[in-house]
């Protein structure tokens, strides 16, 4: 007889990314939004920062008559909010909480944390203060929803994304036991620290103790409250198998239940409009190559990109351009290439000799200077892609086989260069590529085949050993992904085989290229939200009997 899992009646959700598109958690939270507010309806509330203050929130929209009692009786307890509705499939109700009015009590609330859980916010700087009062006012928005709209007898369940919010995670624990908790790191801050400061994460992860890394790399409090975090919430996860060990070496305890990242389909469109989107992205985008370096780019010519974090070694944007430059003389390319960094930099305004081009509807022969960015950087010298185009050579000559843009912004349509979401931008790619050193799940390798694009990505990816268990075998490209082998030394083979990959696929004839498209799409309905719920289902279940024991 199956056994029956406990499901909660109402489930709260916070991360700094709720209706706040920053990275890969946004992605998460807004693509399974649907598959859970079929089974909770309104009982599904999601918790972010009102970073906006008095600005319009694009991912998010106010509705005052939504819960409205509650906000009269949420203001009387001092908390100030904005509820409405995050417009993603679904539309999930969403509460955003001001965080600010609660940094004057920043001490008392550090005091309290270290006197009850043990957590070192002495050494804070950066982020964590900010990071730490928001997720003190969504648990503020949890307990004062609770006690004036929830019965005792429900099953509630908060669910807290990454060390951001762990503080308040702490407070539903002491101040609410009878509401389950969830705690998922997407990543450790310190197996993230490791990677990022070029020690070798994987060779020695057996060895290295997360708490002596923490001073070592002055990552004492983010580490303290996520491994705290991670010993007292009633259930502990994270996306990867790969992860799954970073925690148990990192902050001494294993995690609970492993969450795959799933996607939802209903962002992918249907063929008519798939096939039209495609071509206008890539229309736009070989007229901005055409404008910025003078060459001619032909619909046969290969787009190919990488996006993600900012982060040079973790998301891999060194072997990105490295392998793209071995490209450049390669007589072997059956295809042009035009390979494009999708990178958010520290980026300025547009630059205004490449927008007085592309607002000329014609085609240019001369380069612009740097014909290789698309908007100004404020750090432009110290930047560190500029500098390696400039170690390299790279100038995107006439004579060469591929040629490279950098563009340095948040693609969510309105940069003022591309123009258009990130998401259409990716359906006019022929290949992605994702070489990663850090990756405990990896969106990008899973959008970009939920949009028939072949990728490339590594076994240090979560989604790329997931990707080979399904399969079979060790991915190829003729899979619809091609998984590389890396480790912590071979940066110059991982380079190497993303080059020859590319060749490969420059080859192919249209009957092959059709198969490799029709692969990737495939593989990625075996990672909707449809299949990958059940994992969810495990966590709660786990947490609510942790919670009715103690009730």
């Amino acid at each position: 007889m199956a056994k029956v899992l406990e499901f909660p009646n109402v489930l709260f959700e916070s991360s700094w990314e709720v209706c706040n598109k920053v990275g890969g958690i946004y992605t998460v939270l807004s693509t399974r939004a649907k598959t859970l507010r079929k089974r909770l309806g309104d009982n599904l509330i999601f918790i972010g920062p009102d970073v906006w203050e008095d600005k319009a929130c694009p991912f998010f929209k106010e509705d005052k008559t939504l819960l409205a009692a509650w906000k009269i009786q949420a203001e009387q307890d001092g908390l100030k909010v904005r509820i409405g509705r995050w417009t993603i499939p679904g539309e999930p109700v969403a509460v955003l909480v001001d965080f600010k009015p609660f940094f004057a009590e920043k001490n008392t609330i550090y005091a309290q944390v270290w006197e009850d859980y043990k957590v070192d916010s002495l050494h804070a700087y950066g982020d964590y203060d900010e990071a730490s009062m928001f997720s003190y006012a969504a648990a503020k928005v949890v307990e004062s929803y609770y006690t004036h709209n929830i019965s005792e007898k429900e099953k509630v369940i908060y669910h807290g994304n990454e060390w951001m919010c762990c503080l308040g995670l702490l407070y539903i624990n002491k101040k609410l036991p009878e509401i389950g908790t969830i705690f998922t790191t997407h990543a450790t801050s310190i197996g993230r620290s490791i990677a990022g400061n070029n020690k070798p994460l994987y060779q020695w992860l057996f060895a290295y103790n997360g708490d002596q890394m923490a001073e070592e790399l002055n990552m004492q409090s983010k580490h303290s409250i996520e491994k705290q975090t991670a010993h007292y919430v009633d259930c502990f996860t994270t996306v990867s198998d790969i992860t799954a060990t970073e925690c148990k070496e990192l902050l001494d305890k294993p995690v609970d239940v492993v969450l795959p990242n799933g996607f939802d389909n209903s962002f992918v469109p249907e063929s008519t409009k798939f096939l039209k989107k495609r071509k206008e992205a890539r229309k736009r985008l070989f007229k901005i190559a055409n404008a910025l370096t003078g060459n001619d780019f032909n619909d046969d010519t290969l787009i190919i990109s990488t996006s993600g974090r900012y982060e040079w070694r973790n998301k891999g944007i060194d072997v990105f351009i490295d392998s793209m430059n071995r490209l450049r003389h390669d007589d072997r390319l059956g295809k042009k290439v035009l390979a494009l960094l999708e990178v958010p930099a520290w980026v300025g305004k547009p630059r205004t000799d490449l927008v007085e081009r592309l607002e000329k509807n014609k085609k240019y022969d001369t380069p612009l200077e740097n014909p290789f960015i698309t908007h100004e950087l404020y750090n432009f010298n110290e930047d560190k892609t500029i500098n390696m185009f400039r170690y390299l050579g790279i100038n995107n000559a006439k004579d060469e086989n591929m040629s490279i843009i950098f563009i340095p912004s948040y693609l969510v349509g309105d940069d003022g260069i591309v123009n258009i979401p990130y998401y259409d931008v990716i359906l006019g790619n022929d290949m992605c590529v994702y070489p990663s050193y850090y990756e405990p799940w990896g969106y990008t390798p899973l959008e970009a085949v939920a949009f028939k694009v072949p990728c490339i990505t590594t076994d240090l990816a979560g989604f790329g050993l997931w990707a080979n268990d399904e399969i079979g075998h060790w991915a190829t490209l003729s899979d619809g992904v091609r998984v590389i082998h890396r480790d912590d030394t071979n940066y110059e083979e991982v380079s190497r085989d993303i080059a020859d990959t590319v060749v490969e696929f420059s080859n192919y004839d249209a009957e092959q290229v059709k198969k490799t498209r029709e692969n990737a799409g495939r593989l990625s309905k075996k990672a909707l939200w449809s299949k990958f719920i059940k994992y969810y289902d495990r966590a709660y279940d786990m947490a609510l009997k942790k919670a009715s024991k103690r009730k």
